[in-house]
């Protein structure tokens, strides 16, 4: 799975799940300063993105992700591309 297809699955999780209105994600925003997600949204956006992308994200790896890019590299390494 190429990055642009996991980041239009990301923005397809953040409208629907999300609210997110605010016009395309890329992969340089911050998720708490630029999607401005608090813990709750955090939170359900990780368990979306393990729901969209069959994957599983342990507290390490929630810690790690600052950026859409970080996401988008940690669900390539979880599922094999």
């Amino acid at each position: 799975m190429t990055g642009e297809e996991i980041l239009a699955g990301i923005a397809e999780v953040a409208r629907t799940h999300l609210g997110w209105t605010g016009g395309d994600l890329t992969p340089g925003m911050r998720l708490v300063e630029d999607l401005r997600l608090d813990s709750v949204r955090l939170l359900t956006l990780a368990a979306e993105v393990e729901n969209r992308f069959h994957i599983f994200l342990d507290e390490a790896d929630e810690m790690a992700i600052e950026t859409l890019a970080d996401l988008i590299g940690l669900i390539q390494r979880k599922s094999g591309g």
